[in-house]
């Protein structure tokens, strides 16, 4: 199954324009409606550098939860949180950022990529400071909620703002660059945390903990008044001499980057006149719908867009559905549960595996592909579930796992050694996991903008991303459950099975993209899942 594994670089057009059009395209057949082939810009670099500052803060407030969660003690509420608090704590995060992803992508559309990476570090700065002033779990719940739709907003537009800026060669590498800085901000968050747990007053370092997300938002607020919009946004809006202008920074001012502008800009105006004429088929002539209701008739009336959603919400969902997040909301409390002395330094290993191994994701994403990372890693998430799920069997647990209890006070010692090794053992078995999703799970959903064309890119985009946080939302509210309910070895076994489902699926319908234009990747889709 090699050659499936590698395709589909095939035809990407089955039209060919029309005379005028080839002719103001230029007559090369193979003439790039993208900048040439090279390595990014300074100016590139810098604008990916500003905007992965959203990624960051994603990052930390998934991270810093952990570490909070076991730092609180009874801080809220005058009493120790219990199951259902750390539940709904964790998981108002990920239901504020399912309702703000889909609202965020109408914003998007209407008033730009920008406005809404705005909007999104005013709401972190907000939230940072309603957490670090909360006394009881209802006021951590609200700062956690207003996180969550910045998050979803974040989560969202960033990637979708990168893909639009991005040269095709190294537009897969530029949004991992954004997923990159996801990692490092878990990793500072749990740096932070096993400071402030192991150094710091246990009554207000949590405090400093949250409220320190508010720096890196504010800081991406100044950075912004300097930020262009995306080029293929401002042609959109009817702004082409706009779009030149940030193009021609891209790529100079001489004559040969002055026929490429031409070619870049008019190959975007071609495709905006060519998904208007399939969206006034489907909206029959536009009278029916009204206002973004005929973005919605488009995305899910035409077969390659609803191609499109389909293999983004499946990537973004097996992303979640796998498992990973409930080790970023709940690695402190795993950690103590096994009997490890310091959970939020064990925590970080985690972290450190998965920003070392998205660094190789980063280097290899667009020489391998999107599709081949994604089907030569999934299997060694599934070895790493279920070699911890393996590793469970071995250890008693008190009842209430979620409780924090360590295994030593419900093992005797006779037991305690064979125990131990088994922790070390899923410790491991988790590294091994967590390098597997870096490399390939980790980042690939998040190149879900370059699946779709323009005239729908935001709507689909934000879509997928609501399917990823209703999946990590269903994920946080459920994971200590289960592990109470089913025991750990059949929840992290649940995980690996889902993630065998996820590679079938992909294995069926998920093209290669990589190295493509955006337009050109769109049209993988026009006459089926483009893969042979």
């Amino acid at each position: 199954m090699a050659s499936s594994a590698e395709a589909p670089l095939i035809s990407h057009r089955d039209d060919e324009p029309d005379d005028e059009t080839h002719s103001e395209l230029g007559d090369s057949n193979d003439a790039s409606t993208e900048w040439p082939a090279g390595r990014p810009g300074l100016f590139i670099w810098l604008l990916t550098l500003s905007a992965g500052i959203s990624g960051l803060l994603f990052g930390y407030d998934t991270g810093v939860i952990s570490a909070t969660l076991v730092s609180i003690g009874t801080s809220l509420s005058g009493r120790p949180l219990n199951s259902l608090d750390k539940s709904v704590i964790t998981s108002s995060t990920s239901l504020f950022a399912l309702i703000a992803s889909p609202i965020s992508s109408i914003l998007a559309d209407s008033f730009g990529r920008k406005p809404v990476m705005l909007l999104s570090d005013l709401l972190f700065i907000f939230g940072a400071l309603v957490q670090a002033s909360s006394y009881s779990v209802t006021g951590m719940v609200l700062g956690r909620s207003i996180v969550g739709a910045a998050v979803g907003a974040a989560s969202f537009v960033t990637p979708l703002y990168i893909t639009e800026l991005a040269p095709p060669a190294y537009r897969g590498m530029l949004v991992t660059m954004n997923v990159l800085a996801i990692t490092l901000g878990q990793v500072v968050a749990y740096v932070i945390g096993w400071i402030f747990a192991e150094h710091g007053d246990p009554t207000i370092g949590w405090r400093w903990m949250v409220g320190l997300g508010g720096l890196p938002a504010a800081l991406q607020c100044a950075l912004l008044l300097f930020m262009p919009e995306t080029p293929r946004w401002l042609v959109k809006a009817g702004k082409s001499m706009d779009a030149r202008r940030i193009i021609e920074k891209t790529l100079g001012s001489d004559s040969a980057s002055h026929h490429i502008i031409d070619r870049v800009v008019k190959g975007i105006e071609m495709e905006l006149r060519e998904e208007q004429g399939v969206a006034s088929l489907v909206n029959n002539g536009g009278k029916s719908g009204k206002g973004w209701l005929k973005g919605w008739n488009e995305l899910l009336g035409v077969p390659k867009n609803r191609r499109a959603l389909i293999i983004a919400c499946l990537l973004q969902g097996l992303q979640q559905f796998c498992g990973f997040n409930s080790l970023m909301y709940f690695s402190a409390t795993i950690f103590t549960m096994l009997g490890f002395s310091i959970p939020t330094l064990t925590s970080l290993t985690v972290a450190a595996t998965n920003f070392a191994f998205t660094v190789f994701a980063l280097l290899l994403i667009d020489r391998i592909g999107r599709r081949r990372i994604l089907l030569y890693s999934i299997p060694f998430m599934v070895v790493g579930l279920f070699l911890s799920a393996f590793g469970f069997s071995f250890i008693k647990l008190p009842a209430g796992v979620n409780g924090g209890a360590p295994i030593s006070a419900a093992v005797d010692s006779r037991s305690l050694l064979s125990s131990q090794n088994a922790a070390v053992a899923i410790l491991i078995s988790i590294m091994i996991y967590v390098a597997s999703y870096a490399l390939g799970l980790g980042n690939v959903p998040w190149m879900q903008s370059e699946l779709f064309p323009l005239n729908v890119r935001s709507l689909g985009s934000g879509l997928a991303t609501a399917t990823n946080w209703l999946a990590n939302f269903i994920i946080g509210l459920t994971f200590l459950p289960l592990m109470d309910l089913l025991t750990p070895s059949v929840t992290f076994g649940l995980y690996g099975l889902i993630c065998v489902v996820g590679w079938v699926a992909i294995w069926k319908i998920y093209p290669e993209t990589a190295g493509l234009s955006l337009e050109e990747a769109t049209c993988l889709l026009e006459n089926g899942w483009g893969v042979e």
